[in-house]
């Protein structure tokens, strides 16, 4: 008789949902479950686990939402390959959840603006660099041409973001950066409003221009204080009403 998996053996102790996640969790972990290995049949699972089917459902019901499991009609349940939008919803609504978040999130966007440099320097190509200087263009063009210039700007700013991301070649960080970047959205735009209602449109096009010659010089050093714009300390004391 096969030894049976550590992960199939019974379920004793804890809440019982959590215990088969954490169960099938630890499995992936340990390789005993690999990307796109197909899960034991329902029944077989539940009564090694020593669990209620419906139990076992809504454990499986939770770890397909975290994008951890596949169900396929007909041939069962599977261990998902690759990496799934949906993993990254928890830790935007706890984000969005914890009402102290602002400079936590803050700190985030800088770690994860920073990261993304750093993989550009490391895998971009010329023709990338080209539409930077596109973009850093229609940044221009909007502030001399247009009469509200503020969303034009803006649109060419988040292009400008989401392709210094594609030149790092990561997608998985690609995708986490997004997540900060959409959490971050309306504030960032009022501050680009501001700024450029201000009058203070070349601060932010001058900071653009920093961090795309890091890019072309491959220049990692002081790579914190490239990405962190001028107007962050400003839109700190705005939002929390707090002198920073």
């Amino acid at each position: 008789m096969s030894q049976i998996p550590s992960y199939m053996q019974n379920l004793r102790k804890e809440s019982v949902v959590q215990s088969v996640i954490n169960r099938l969790t630890d499995a992936i972990k340990s390789g005993e479950l690999k990307p796109g290995d197909k899960v034991p049949p329902e029944i077989e699972l539940a009564e090694a686990l020593g669990v209620a089917r419906s139990s076992l459902r809504e454990a499986i019901k939770i770890l397909s939402y975290l994008g951890v499991l596949e169900s396929k009609r007909s041939e069962g349940t599977f261990i998902c390959s690759g990496f799934s939008e949906s993993m990254i919803d928890p830790m935007v609504y706890g984000i969005l959840l914890n009402q102290d978040s602002f400079e936590n999130l803050m700190e985030l966007r800088e770690m994860t603006e920073v990261g993304m440099m750093r993989l550009a320097i490391d895998h971009h190509s010329e023709e990338e660099l080209q539409e930077l200087e596109e973009l850093l263009v229609e940044m221009e063009r909007a502030v001399e041409t247009e009469d509200d210039p503020v969303e034009t700007f803006f649109r060419a700013d988040e292009s400008f973001h989401d392709k210094i991301a594609e030149m790092g070649k990561n997608p998985m960080a690609d995708k986490i950066n997004r997540v900060v970047r959409s959490l971050t959205y309306n504030m960032r735009f009022r501050t680009v409003s501001i700024m450029i209602n201000e009058g203070r449109a070349e601060e932010l096009i001058e900071t653009h221009r920093q961090l795309m010659e890091a890019i072309r010089e491959k220049d990692t050093h002081d790579l914190s204080n490239k990405v962190r714009f001028s107007y962050y300390e400003e839109e700190l004391t705005e939002t929390t009403g707090q002198d920073t």
